[in-house]
């Protein structure tokens, strides 16, 4: 018999500064250690995701910007 698993409490800033972090490409491991026990995958896949798409967004609205000059 396995043990039920424990709800993730993790918050929504905690996932957004996960995923900030990740696109910086820096972290700690025990940081990262710590998000893995406290958050939610499908909420980190759900917030990189809008994240992706703004970033997207901004350098194309950053180069039409520069394009039209």
């Amino acid at each position: 018999m396995t043990a039920p698993e424990t709800p993730r409490k993790g918050t929504l800033w905690g996932t957004v500064k996960a995923v900030c972090w990740s696109f910086f490409g820096v972290r700690k491991k025990s940081a990262y250690q710590d998000d893995l026990s406290k958050l939610n995958p499908l909420h980190i896949i759900a917030v990189a995701f809008a994240m992706v798409i703004v970033f997207i967004v901004g350098l194309v609205l950053l180069v039409r910007h520069v394009v039209a000059s």
